[in-house]
């Protein structure tokens, strides 16, 4: 082709500056090859596209060069006439890309005509396969045996599929089928279910069903006509631990981050332009659906400062040194992108097992908080249950009890139950007729290394010197067994206090305004007594809140008075003998369930805290010591 072009340009190879005509001549030339290739119309609608026409009919065949160029490149920012010494080489260059342009047309032109052939053989449903074939007859094929033993490979493994987990096989598909969490799901409902939803914080032990529980209540959400939530809402799950704050700004797959053309691999076609490229983060996946951020207590604080400025927003701004919103080549998206931001509306719900008192306060401000309760044993026995109905498998009369007394985590109940059906059908040899025992629970406790979760603490018979105050520590509860001896001093008023020394400064504090009570009470002096306390473990106990119970001990231990041991405490004692209202006694209960108590003595004060027979628990409201031991001492 070049051949046939240098034959119609018969030209020399230099040209002189008195050869005019020699070289409006080689223009024309060019222009009508030119027209040629593309034909009348398509020239006149790109001379008029790229801004050409003047140059076009212009009497200088230089400015004629320069609407050519327009033509050719289709690029109306050429407007730089040539010089004489410049001519030669620009001519030379359309040559080349019209030689190129020439011979692409007759490649595709004998393609048109053996595609042509190929049509009259086969039926119409091969006419794509025709295609391929031919473009690999004229173009090299960039495959090479060993990608295609790759591709071979990849292709073999996606051929490949396990069965699913057992906890996608047994996680819950409706509401009503979350154990446990009655009230947390009633509230989730009625603050995402809503015209307004909320965006919410989640507290709770692990395993308590936060995650299935807040898509559940999305799906359910989005069939309601007056909820903002579309069909296709999305729930964008991520994980708080393993979000890291970028301090480069470079790579932020939360919220967002922009490529830069040159060292951080934005797109080939924007990289050569120098155009950087912004990524929109999980913030604006989630538009219109849900973002859920699992164990928001272990994110970046700078990058949870950040996430609440997104909140605020509702989009997310880019910013780039490499940006030039005059650059006529960026792409509308990426302009758009960076003019607008990109759109980040959705409700952000937040999980975490950590105490409210350490979550970041800004996000506490703006979220609605619903606590999971811990599951009790009950619980336990009905997550095991349907999860043996969901596997097909029959339990043996017992079962569901003994993996019970081993956690309290339905996701843990639910793989002590998987363990259990894989060792039933490694023994029999075969999935039928599954049946699970006791002796198969008792042998994956064993390789497991398990131990019962909770011990049963509670006795139908009355002891002196003994006491069950109650605790807690994160959002589980438990019973803490206290107990107390008193003997006379060898020397009257010289008797001693001996306390745990891993006991918290504020546990022992309740000592002295114990020892003020007990002489209210009994009229007798602690200094007359050497007086042991001892918290049964050695915890760190630290807080008021044990001062009912170490005064309830210690009355007990000086008069030989017996105490119930089925009935556990909390409150703090004043030196007037008040019983004064503590933290924490939601969960405290649950601690004196766990323990079997049954009942829990509490401060009036904090009689509103906890519903009336919680956990099937007698609940005594008190205000004042002898309240508390017309209750726990034996008449």
């Amino acid at each position: 082709m070049k051949e046939l072009l240098d034959k119609l340009l018969q030209r020399h190879k230099y040209l002189e500056p008195t050869a005019e005509e020699e070289l409006r001549r080689q223009v024309n030339v060019l222009y009508g090859a030119f027209t040629g290739l593309i034909g009348p119309e398509k020239m006149v609608l790109r001379a008029s596209k790229y801004s050409a026409l003047a140059y076009v009919h212009s009497e200088d065949p230089r400015r004629r060069i320069v609407g050519l160029q327009r033509l050719v490149y289709e690029d109306a920012s050429y407007d730089k006439v040539p010089s004489d010494d410049e001519v030669v080489d620009v001519l030379n260059e359309l040559e080349n890309v019209l030689a190129e342009m020439l011979a692409r047309q007759a490649v595709e032109e004998r393609l048109e005509k053996k595609i042509s052939q190929r049509m009259e053989e086969k039926q119409q449903e091969y006419v794509q396969e025709i295609k391929m074939e031919l473009i690999k007859e004229e173009l090299h094929d960039v495959e090479t045996p060993q990608t295609k033993k790759k591709l071979d490979d990849l292709q073999h493994l996606d051929s490949i599929h396990l069965t699913e987990s057992v906890m996608q096989r047994v996680r819950p598909k409706t509401l009503s089928a979350i154990v446990g969490q009655d009230r947390a799901v009633e509230a989730m409902e009625s603050k995402l279910a809503s015209v307004y939803p909320q965006h919410l914080l989640l507290y709770g032990p692990p395993g308590v069903g936060k995650t299935t529980a807040a898509r559940i209540v999305l799906n359910e959400a989005k069939k309601l006509p007056f909820t903002p939530f579309g069909p296709d809402a999305p729930f964008v799950e991520t994980d708080g631990a393993t979000l890291r704050w970028d301090a480069r700004d470079m790579t932020n797959p939360l919220i967002g981050s922009v490529h830069d053309p040159i060292y951080q691999g934005a797109r080939h076609d924007l990289a050569e332009t120098g155009i950087p490229e912004p990524k929109p983060g999980l913030v604006t996946e989630a538009h219109g659906g849900i973002l859920f951020i699992d164990e928001i207590g272990e994110m970046d604080p700078m990058l949870l400062n950040k996430l609440l400025k997104v909140l605020e927003d509702k989009r997310v701004r880019f910013e780039s040194a490499y940006y030039d919103e005059t650059d006529p080549h960026i792409p509308a998206y990426i302009r758009k992108l960076f003019a607008e931001g990109a759109p980040a509306d959705f409700v952000l719900i937040g999980a975490t097992t950590r105490d409210p008192s350490e979550i970041n306060p800004a996000i506490r401000s703006r979220c609605a908080e619903i606590y999971f309760e811990p599951l009790v044993p009950a619980d336990i026995q009905q997550i095991v249950t349907n999860a043996a109905q969901s596997l097909g498998v029959t339990m043996e009369d017992g079962v569901a009890e003994l993996i019970s007394t081993f956690t309290i985590e339905g996701r843990k109940a639910v793989n002590i139950l998987a363990d259990t059906y894989g060792l039933a059908v490694f023994r029999s040899g075969s999935n039928d007729h599954v049946v699970l025992t006791k002796e198969l629970v008792e042998r994956v406790a064993q390789i497991s290394r398990l131990v019962p979760y909770v011990t049963e603490k509670a006795s139908s018979l009355p002891a002196v010197g003994k006491v069950f105050g109650l605790g807690v520590a994160g959002f589980l509860g438990s019973a803490i067994e206290i107990e107390a001896v008193a003997y006379p001093a060898r020397t009257p008023g010289k008797g001693y206090f001996r306390f745990n020394d891993t006991a918290g400064s504020m546990a022992k504090d309740s000592m002295f305004n114990a020892a003020a009570v007990v002489r209210r009470i009994t009229g007798k002096e602690l200094s007359d007594y050497d007086v042991n306390v001892n918290f049964v473990g050695g915890g760190n106990i630290d807080g008021p809140s044990a001062g009912c119970a170490i005064t309830t001990a210690l009355i007990s231990a000086v008069t030989g008075k017996a105490v119930r041991q089925d009935i556990a405490m909390t409150g703090e004692i004043s030196i007037q003998g008040l019983v004064k209202p503590v933290g924490g006694v939601f969960e405290k209960a649950y601690g004196a369930r766990q323990a079997g108590m049954k009942g829990i003595v509490i401060p009036e004060e904090n009689q509103r805290d906890i519903p009336e027979h919680h956990l099937n628990l007698q609940i005594y409201s008190t205000r004042t010591i002898e309240e508390v031991l017309d209750i726990m001492l034996v008449k």
